[in-house]
């Protein structure tokens, strides 16, 4: 009997390593050819892919289609999986491969129709871009086909990969708008709800347009404004019952930092840019980054960061120009409050009645049955469907929707020579909004906004708005009317998802919910502390995680943990001694920032909540209702000028109220985590979840797919913004002109695939802020297409 338990042991163990050799084999022949030649239709001349050490491509091509095409095939090889996600999220047809799981997902895309109008957009073209785009979807679909096997995920779902279509290409772009614009209107909806409730003056007063925090290009700082008298506003009979904050503030801004310094800064002569694009983390990074080529005397040479699935560099260098992108946070989407027309199934509008537009899509559903959605469409946008306004329905009117809000416009950066041509290209083009920095090898520096902004007619547009009798939007921005700032006197740019401009600028751009000043004016600052820069010196400014912002909240705890205050209390004792002897940066070992940082969150909820105590009776506790990213205005004139009026019932001072706060933080870090307070260290939160989308649902190997869960340092409010998925999707400092002696990192690697060398090569320069450099280095392998003649 033992020796049959012995054999049916040995068997099973035989058996799983059968599985487990199999299933490696099958992963591996997924694995990109990156040596030797493949015959390719669809190329007119040969190209060349040569990989460096990490795994990241020169890709040299005769013409720019045939780079098109190289760099399709190089994006299909290495990320193939990635790009079908995306365009799937994008197109709202993740259920299809997916199931069930991601049908709420599908409609909230679906709601958009991105499909639908990356067809239009793709038809509208000029034929020169429609040939690019199907070539480079020619590339994709090569590259896929070049693995011997279809990559792993697909085998992980049950499922084959779709080919590549060129629409798929503009679907990459309008999921970049989802990212990085306001494709709800919710700003709007949410501080409507505030609106209709609140006193006027307690309202501006909550929603200034800025802080004395700012950094602008344009204008100064904003003052904050006088606190409401008790005639307007008074808390004394509002209970302080929010619910706690538990270190949980707002969610970070998809945003991210850009500077440049002019040439008279550097040694060089030449301009200076710095770009570290803030958006959420997963395994592969977003970006995949490549040098691309056309040899000759009237060739190409760019480099950068290249989004796969479109085929150009988003951020980067072509030797005569440099540029990178923050995002905006202009005034891009519009809430429309609908006026039912005298008919059923109608609304009016400034023409007269219109009936709606029906769109039924089907959400195909793997495993399941496929799913009706219906869309009601405007002349507009699309009706929400998900909220109950006071006013009556909802439509979102966003650029996004709009044909010529898309275009490849950016591909003329490729080309341009100077500053002055990259400003009027950036003003042309069709993408989701954005500061534009860039620089020459002259020495020259500039901003403006690159994208398509609206223009308005005189209404507010900070709340849903009656488009009845006046069309809100106007068409567009002429070009000759952004806003630019070139070669200021101090002789560099600088941005940070906050506010940039001032006056008529303002009211170009609009307030789309952009960053507190806090994180623009530490770059700013950090810029003027130096007269002369090379790229190496931006890298510090990049990981700059010092708290200048909490340093102020800093000495407001230890004043409210007084003597008296902590005498006879052990437990708030420590929390003083901890805070007193805090390490003053978004550090890792750091608990007196953690324990600061809590504080000040804790406060933030409590006085918004008991501050929107009108607007919850009115609408009801589940509300959803917006913060202002200014809030901290407001906030800190009452903890510092503490009128009795705005202190919440049960509390005879502001020491008590604040000292309620450290006490809720203590029984949060008593109930949650284990140990005593002192090993309540930042970096016991902030710790990377860098992870592959698939990697809960593979049980035992799934967790080798996601990065190190490493300890990270920085936060909000500093240039160093950091958090477990979210931070710098890419940091580059770089002189046109001059990019071997410049420096380029990014999380993750080249590759998508685990067993790649390159999966996760160049990811620990970006964890330890190491420069690494902006050019390929020198090739290890080099994969030559060629045409298939036969």
């Amino acid at each position: 009997m033992k020796k049959i338990a012995l054999r049916l042991f040995g068997g099973a163990i035989a058996v799983i390593l059968i599985v487990v050799l199999l299933a490696w084999l099958g992963l591996r022949a997924s694995l990109p050819k990156l040596d030797g030649e493949v015959l390719v239709a669809d190329i007119e001349s040969s190209a060349t892919i040569k990989r460096d050490a990490s795994g990241i491509p020169v890709i040299t091509a005769s013409n720019r289609t045939d780079l098109a095409f190289a760099t399709g095939f190089a994006h299909g090889q290495d990320r193939y999986f990635q790009m079908d996600m995306i365009r799937r999220q994008a197109a709202g047809e993740l259920s299809e491969i997916v199931g069930a799981v991601t049908i709420d997902v599908d409609k909230r895309y679906r709601f958009h129709r991105f499909r639908a109008r990356a067809e239009q957009v793709l038809a509208a073209a000029s034929s020169a871009d429609r040939v690019l785009m199907r070539r480079y979807a020619a590339g994709v679909n090569a590259g896929l086909g070049s693995l011997q096997a279809r990559p792993f995920e697909y085998f992980v779902l049950g499922v084959k990969p779709e080919p590549w279509k060129p629409e798929d290409s503009l679907l990459i772009v309008y999921a970049m708008y989802v990212q990085l614009n306001d494709s709800r209107a919710s700003k709007e909806v949410r501080r409507g709800f505030a609106h209709g409730v609140l006193p006027e003056e307690l309202y501006a007063w909550m929603y200034p347009d800025g802080t004395p925090w700012d950094a602008p290009l344009m204008g100064e700082p904003r003052s904050v404004l006088e606190i409401p008298s008790a005639d307007v506003v008074s808390l004394r009979d509002v209970e302080d019952v929010a619910p706690p904050a538990d270190e949980r503030g707002r969610y970070p801004l998809r945003g991210s930092n850009n500077w440049a310094v002019s040439g008279a800064l550097t040694e060089n002569g030449r301009a200076i840019v710095s770009n570290d694009m803030h958006l959420g983390l997963s395994t592969p990074n977003i970006y995949y980054r490549a040098r691309l080529v056309i040899a000759g005397l009237d060739g190409l040479d760019v480099a950068g960061a290249t989004l796969p699935g479109a085929p150009f560099v988003i951020a980067g260098s072509n030797t005569h120009i440099a540029w990178g992108f923050t995002n905006s946070y202009g005034d891009y989407t519009d809430a429309v409050v609908l006026r039912p027309g005298a008919e059923e199934g109608t609304y009016a509008t400034p023409e007269g009645d219109l009936p709606f537009v029906i769109h039924n899509e089907l959400i195909e559903v793997k495993d399941g049955a496929p799913v009706d959605y219906e869309i009601r469409e405007t002349i507009w946008g699309p009706v929400l469907d998900d909220i109950e306004y006071p006013d009556g329905e909802v439509v979102v009117s966003w650029i996004a929707h709009k044909t010529d809000s898309v275009n490849l416009n950016i591909l003329k950066l490729e080309n341009a020579t100077s500053v002055p041509e990259a400003l009027d290209i950036a003003n042309s083009m069709g993408m989701p909004p954005q500061n534009f920095v860039t620089g020459d090898a002259g020495g020259n520096i500039a901003w403006t906004i690159a994208g398509k902004v609206p223009k308005k007619s005189e209404f507010n547009a900070m709340v849903p708005a009656d488009w009845s009798t006046e069309h809100g939007w106007q068409g567009w921005i002429a070009g000759s009317d952004y806003p630019r700032v070139v070669n200021p006197a101090g002789g560099r740019i600088w941005t940070a998802n906050a506010r940039v401009t001032d006056a008529e600028a303002l009211q170009v751009v609009g307030d789309g919910g952009y960053d507190l000043g806090a994180r623009a004016r530490q770059i700013r600052d950090g810029l003027f502390a130096r007269e002369f820069f090379e790229p190496a010196d931006m890298l510090k400014i990049q990981y700059d995680d010092r708290a200048l912002f909490l340093a102020p909240w800093r000495e407001l705890l230890l004043q409210t943990l007084s003597d008296e205050a902590v005498a006879g209390n052990a437990e708030l004792a420590e929390y003083r001694q901890l805070v007193e002897n805090w390490i003053p940066r978004a550090a890792p070992e750091s608990v007196g920032y953690r324990l600061v940082r809590a504080f000040r969150l804790e406060v933030e909820r409590r006085v918004f909540h008991a501050l929107m105590a009108p607007v919850r009776a009115a609408y009801g506790d589940d509300v959803a209702l917006r913060k202002s990213n200014q809030f901290e205005a407001p906030l800190w004139s009452l903890v510092t000028e503490r009128p009795m009026h705005m202190l919440p019932a049960g509390y005879d001072d502001w020491d008590q109220f604040l000292l309620a706060a450290v006490q809720q933080n203590l029984d949060y870090f008593g109930e949650k985590f284990e140990g005593p307070l002192s090993s309540r260290s930042w970096g016991e939160v902030n710790i990377a979840a860098i992870r592959h989308p698939l990697s809960r649902s593979i049980p035992i190997f799934g967790s080798y797919l996601d990065m190190p869960a490493e300890a990270l340092n920085g936060d909000l409010d500093m240039p160093k913004a950091q958090g477990p998925a979210f931070g710098a999707s890419e940091r580059f400092s770089v002189a046109p002109g001059d990019e071997a002696n410049s420096i380029f990192h990014m999380p993750t690697g080249a590759s998508g695939h685990p067993l790649s060398p390159y999966y996760d090569a160049g990811h620990s320069d970006w964890v330890n802020g190491l420069p690494s450099p902006f050019l390929p280095g020198i090739a290890e392998h080099t994969l030559t297409l060629s045409p298939d003649r036969r």
